[in-house]
Order: structure tokens, then sequence, then C-alpha cells
């Protein structure tokens, strides 16, 4: 018995060694990519986990800086604390900053880290088409080390999702041609695997399907191999509409997303089918991408139930996990909270209890996936009982806007954490809709992830800025502080969910905003002017920054987006006195803006059409794929769906290519017709002028054509002009 009980533990010991050497491997390799010159300073080993949870150590040693760690990410981490609080260096999507000195700062006491939260959840269905449609590998091996470095250890996984579906319905039966109508296009998947569209710009090659599998195996072995447990997809009930004639008597419902696409179908839990699909999804895809046990699965994405009933939902819910249950018992169900936030009205407190309940609470987590906006798990006794992630959100459609919750999102994690109401908070996590933008919110968000007290603002902004720019600076920090108080702060009376778009973006309209091109803004214009004074005088010491550099354009774009309404009222303003002069002079101004934006965003590529329309052509084997993937890309940030579509805009953004190439015309147009209708002493035919430019759109999205790749101009230089044309202007406006 003491020999099997010893080769027991010897066999543990030794599994555990092996992970153990995996994960320095990796983390080695990761340290290597960020610091190709100086990694060898760096020596990593592995720790025991601190009740469970990640933990990590950092000292100097022998002229080395040891990083001892109880995971991959653990170790990603403590690198990452090195480099921002001893380094002070800073890794974000826009602007970079490793100048280190040749001699690395030595740790004087050694420092230890714990985190209190099991899970630090990352990406949003959403993200994997407003972000990430296009990406290859170089460009997910960047956002793991991300990841990692910020102590990401359970991100969502859904890439190449497609192909695991398209092998299962071609051994249940279906044929190419029956599928041909069930895929969308790649840059519709999230809709599509949340059961909202159907086929939508796609027939999907095949072509797609492999590659995109291939591409999943690899993000999955560099996210195990650091630690991470990965959300795979499981099976909600969406099924092809092919379906109801290759299986007549089952029992199927028709639902629609009602944003101008036609008819999905939905499986009914009770249909015994339901379960077999659910189980066999699942073992195929551990039999081809293996499991972490988490699995992602989102029933009513914007989609309301057939019935309100309790005891209706609570049997649907535990039929959902028991299909999960019988192809892998130890499943984890990993629930969106987006509809409870959505849809409030549905689900009440009877509707959402009958939902969470059915399913045992060790065997479900639930996301609370706009945290920092509405805490949904105030209104639900912290989600009875269920594991949950407190999540920021922050970005909708990946929109181009200054905008953030800066004080909530450094305070209120670490305040529900430690809120006895708020149940088994068990991790923080990032929802958004669209990455790469505002960089200092998601630095500060992944702060909270190695501490359990709130943040203080006033000694993180100026360790922030100092990183960023590589140096401390006055009006840098004091322009800092400005945008804290204006863009980055809701005021606690006004309801505004995210930043605002620039009128601009709106299809042209005698109004000062559309439904998805909103222009309300959570601060007084002229209250940003001051912060943009500050980052020009801050220009001569820091513009050889790259995240400095980022910033003045960013601050830049968006006075200039904020002017661009008052101008368009003074032209609406001389339309409607019939001043044809006025109405030309202001309208000249307005074009004359959007072309001194898209010059200015033409000098990074962090605001550029370009890259984006040639990395979907990149994905292409044949002229048609090209073409097809090009169409996707330039729909889903402009029309989003057809000719008709309702959702026109929800992912705009202020990219240079997009001004010149879609925006401008579509004002030239509206001047035009404005003008005639005063020379001729006539309406302005606004559902005329709607259908003509609606037709023009749906051509431009399916035109071929290239846009600059690379960036033209210095970003300071260019942004300097900027504000020396246009700074007292905007000064006098609002006076």
């Amino acid at each position: 018995m003491k020999i099997k009980m010893l080769f027991i533990v010897l066999l543990v010991l030794s599994f555990t060694n092996l992970w153990s050497q995996e994960y320095l491997v990796s983390s080695n390799q990761l340290i290597a990519r960020i610091l190709p010159k100086q990694h060898q300073t760096f020596v990593t080993k592995s720790i025991a986990a601190a009740n469970g949870k990640d933990v990590f150590e950092i000292e100097s040693k022998n002229n080395k800086i040891v990083l001892s760690g109880s995971s991959g990410v653990a170790l990603a981490s403590a690198f990452y604390y090195y480099l921002t609080e001893y380094a002070h260096c800073q890794i974000t999507w826009n602007g970079t900053n490793l100048n280190l000195p040749a001699t690395l700062p030595a740790v004087k006491t050694k420092l230890r880290k714990e985190t209190p939260y099991d899970y630090r959840y990352y990406l949003n269905y959403c993200t994997f088409n407003y972000s990430m449609s296009w990406w290859d590998w170089s460009r997910w091996e960047k956002e793991i080390d991300w990841m990692a470095l910020h102590g990401i250890n359970m991100p969502l996984a859904i890439t190449g999702e497609e192909y695991t579906w398209y092998l299962l319905y071609k051994e249940m039966g279906f044929s190419d041609e029956e599928l041909k109508g069930f895929f969308t296009g790649p840059a519709y998947f999230s809709w599509f695997w949340m059961g909202n569209i159907d086929g939508w710009a796609g027939p999907l090659p095949v072509s797609w399907m492999k590659s995109h599998f291939e591409l999943q195996k690899k993000i999955l072995a560099r996210q195990r191999s650091l630690g991470m447990k990965p959300v795979l997809p499981a099976f909600t009930g969406h099924v092809p509409a092919a379906f109801k004639n290759k299986f007549p008597q089952a029992k199927l419902k028709a639902t629609n997303w009602t944003n101008g696409f036609a008819d999905t179908y939905i499986l009914d839990s009770e249909d015994p089918m339901f379960a077999q699909i659910g189980k066999k999804f699942l073992q195929k895809q551990t039999e081809l991408l293996g499991t972490d046990h988490l699995y992602s699965a989102d029933t009513f994405n914007e989609n309301e139930p057939p019935s309100s009933d309790p005891e209706f939902l609570g049997k649907l819910s535990a039929r959902i996990y028991d299909g999960m249950a019988q192809a892998d018992p130890k499943a984890i169900w990993v629930m969106q909270g987006w509809l409870f936030y959505s849809d409030r009205k549905f689900w009440k407190e009877p509707q959402t209890e009958a939902l969470l309940k059915a399913v045992p609470n060790d065997k479900m987590i639930l996301l609370d996936l706009a945290t920092e906006i509405e805490p949904v798990w105030k209104r639900t006794q912290g989600f009875y009982g269920k594991p949950w992630i407190w999540n920021m959100l922050h970005n909708f459609g990946g929109n181009t806007n200054l905008f953030g919750r800066m004080d909530v999102v450094a305070t209120a994690p670490a305040e529900a954490l430690n809120d006895p109401q708020s149940g088994k908070m068990k991790g923080i996590g990032l929802s958004m809709e669209g990455i790469e933008q505002n960089p200092v919110l998601y630095e500060l968000m992944m702060d909270n992830a190695w501490q359990s007290k709130p943040i203080d603002l006033k000694t993180w902004l100026p360790k922030f800025v100092r990183n960023r720019y590589g140096k401390s600076n006055v009006n840098a920090l004091k322009g800092w502080e400005i945008l804290r108080k204006t863009v980055y702060n809701v005021p606690a009376d006004k309801y505004i969910r995210d930043g605002a778009e620039s009128i601009i973006q709106a299809r042209p309209t005698f109004d000062s905003l559309t439904r998805w091109a909103k222009t309300t803004l959570n601060y007084k214009e002229k209250d940003l002017l001051p912060a943009w004074d500050e980052f020009v005088k801050a220009a001569p010491l820091c513009k050889t920054s790259d995240g400095f550099q980022y910033d003045l354009v960013d601050i830049t774009r968006q006075v200039m987006a904020n002017y661009a309404l008052p101008v368009q009222r003074n032209m609406v303003a001389a339309y409607r006195k019939k001043d044809l002069l006025t109405f030309k002079k202001e309208s000249s101004k307005f074009i004359q803006l959007i072309d001194d934006m898209d010059r200015l965003l033409a000098t990074r590529k962090d605001f550029m059409l370009g890259p984006w329309v040639s990395d979907a052509r990149k994905w292409g084997e044949t002229p048609a794929e090209k073409a097809l993937y090009e169409m996707n890309a330039k729909d889903l940030i402009t029309l989003w769906g057809d000719t008709k579509s309702p959702l026109n805009e929800y992912a705009c953004r202020q990219w240079s290519g997009l001004l010149s190439d879609f925006y401008k015309p579509r004002w030239q147009l509206f001047v035009s017709r404005a003008e005639q209708s005063l020379k001729q002493q006539s309406d302005f035919n606004t559902s005329q002028f709607n259908e003509e430019v609606s037709n023009w759109e749906w051509k431009w999205v399916n035109q071929r054509k290239d846009y600059p790749t690379k960036t033209v101009g210095n970003p300071v230089n260019v942004a300097m002009e900027m504000y020396q044309k246009y700074r007292k202007t905007m000064g006098i406006m609002h006076q």
C-alpha cells in the first residue's frame, strides 16, 4: 500500500514538474519576444499557488531579476509588474515604451503579490469581429502576450468554431449547399454564434474554416502553455434553416433579432435532438481541440424567450446544462449576463432566479458584462449564489472616442469584492465589444488583478503618465488630470452608456445626431480644450514617445470631432434662414474639417482604414474570396447590413480613408442637394436623399479599392498644425 501511495505521489510530482517546466519555457519565450536584447537578465522559477489562486514574487539575486510565479500568467504578470513599477515602462495597443536602462534597476526588497481572484476574464463575442476579424497568428501572438502580462487567465476562445460545426453537420448528412445559407461571412460570426443572424455576407468558403481552425489550435496551445483556461463554445439550439426539411419532426422555433435580418431557427431544448447535438458537438470539439471544461452558451442574446413562466425557464436552463454535462461531467457553463441588462423588462427577479437556480452553483459562472455601467449583481443578490465576474464593457461597436469611467473602474471592483452582499464574486474581467482604444482604461482595470483594495488615482495616474512617456512632465500630467475630469468621468446624474460619435459619422442630416451616431457628450466641449493646450505644451519634451504621439493625435481628433457639431449647426441654421451664401461658407468649413481630420489620422496606423481592408483581403485564396472579405470588412463598420439596415453607423470609426472616402462624399452629396433646394426654393426631400445615399453606401461597400497602409506625416507636427488652425476659433465659439 505504501509503495502504491509513493508511486502516486511521485506521479503527481512528475506531472506537476512537467507542467511547471512547460509554463517556465513559455514564460521565458514571452520575455524574449518583448525584450530580445535583455531577456537573459531575467530568471524564472515556479512556486505554489496560494489557496488555489495565482501568486508571484520578484527579487534581485546575482545581478539577475528573479521572477517566481504559480503559472505562466503569474510569471508574465510579475515581469510586467517589474517593467511598470521598477523600469517605468508600458505595453499597450496604442503606444509602447520599452526604453530600459542598460543595467536594469535592482529590486531592493523581495516583493510578493497574491491575486484575490480565481478568474481574470477576457473578451466578448463581439470583440472577435469588431476588432479581431482579420487577425493572423502574428497579431494573435501579441495579444496573448498582452493577456498574460495583464493577468488574464480565462479568455473566451471561439476562433474557428465554424469548422467544428461544419464537420458535425456533414456527419449529420447536410450538404454544402444546405449549409450555404447558414454560416455568415467572417465579419459577422459573433452574431451568428449568438443566434441572431444566418448567412449574411456569406457564403463562407471552406478554406476560411480550415485556416481558422488551424489558427485556433495555435491560439489554444499558446494560451494553455501559459496556464490560461480558455472558454470554448457550446450548443445553444441555433440550427440551419435546412434543419426543418432534414428533420421535419424536430421542434423548431423561428426567432427574429429585429435588425433587418431574416429569421433564425432555434431547436427546442425539449426535443431529444437538442441534447444529442449538444453532446456530439462538445465531443467533436474536445477530440479536435481538447477542453478546460469551461463552456460559453448564451441562449437569449437580444432575443426574448417564448415564455416568461419561471418553471419553463428553469427547465430550459437545466436541459442546456444537461447537454453539456452528458459530454463532459466536469462542464462549467459560462454565461454572459448581457440579457439581464439589455432586456430587464423581461428578466425580472422570478425569471432571472429560475434561469440561474436550475443549474448547480458550482457548474455555472456568470459574467456581469457591463458592471461599470450597471451592476446587475446588486439586483440579483449576487446572482443567487452563482460564482460571478465583475467586467468592464466600456466600448460598444469598436467606436473611436475618448471615454470611460475611471473613478468607477479604480474603486468598484474592490468595493464589490469586499461587500458582504456580493455573494461569490470570483473574478474581474474585460468584456469590451472593441479593443485598441483608450489604453488608460485597460491598464487601470487590470491593475485591480493583484490587489483587493481600491486604486488611488492620485498616485496611479502620475505613474501611468511617467511609464507611458518615459518621463515625468508637468504639462502632460495636467492634461491627464483634465481628461480624468472630462472624457473619463460620467456624472452620476447623467445616463450616458458609452462614448459619443461625431456628427461627421452620422448619415447626413439636419438633426444634431442619429440613432447610432450619438453626439451627446459626458462633459462640456469647452472643458476639454485646456487638456489639448497642456498636451501641446508637453510636446517639445514628450514628442519622441510612441504613447505621447498616439495621445496627442487622439485628443486632437476628439476636439475636432466635437467641433464638427457647432459647424454643422451653423450650416443648418443658414439653410433654415435660406441664406445660401452663409450655407456655402459653413458647409465648406465642414468639408475642410473632414479633410483635416483625415490627414491627422493618417499619421498613426491606429486610425487607418487601409490595414483593416488589406488584412481582410489577405485571407482570400481567390479573387472572389478577397472581394467577399473586403465587402465584409467595409460593411461591418458602415451599413452593418444592407441598404435598409437599421444598424448603420453602429460600428462607425474615425479612421483616415473612411473619413475621406465614405463620410466626406456623403456630406458633399447632402450639401449639393441642400444647395439645389435653396436655389430652387423647394423643400429638401429627406426620404429621397436617404434612399440616394444608402444606395451610394451599398455601392461603396461592394467596390474594389485599396487604401493606404503606411502612415503619412509626423503625428506631432500635424497635430500642432491643427492646433494652430483651430484652437482659437474653438475658444471663441465657446465664449
